[in-house]
């Protein structure tokens, strides 16, 4: 249980910095010899990070919400890029 709880404190201090938290996870993920599912931790550490970002930016997520032209903007955007993705 330490193992993880070590995993997801790298996951979270390395992830706002210009390099792979993934990398760091499989790197030490290997260095514990944590064989089970990498995959499967990764998702769920991403997923913490992803819900921490939501609590600490949720008033402003809400003001996001809260107007129109932002929302259409980010629609927009959105559609371009999966257009190009897809394409």
């Amino acid at each position: 249980m330490l193992k993880y709880i070590f995993l997801g404190a790298v996951q979270g201090l390395s992830e706002f910095f210009p390099v792979s938290s993934s990398g760091h996870l499989l790197i030490l993920q290997h260095l514990f010899g944590i064989s089970e599912d990498s995959l499967a931790i990764s998702i769920v550490l991403h997923l913490g990070t992803l819900l921490a970002l939501i609590v600490f930016f949720f008033r402003d997520l809400l003001d996001l919400f809260s107007q129109l032209k932002p929302l259409l903007l980010l629609g927009l955007v959105t559609l371009i890029t999966g257009v190009i993705g897809l394409a």
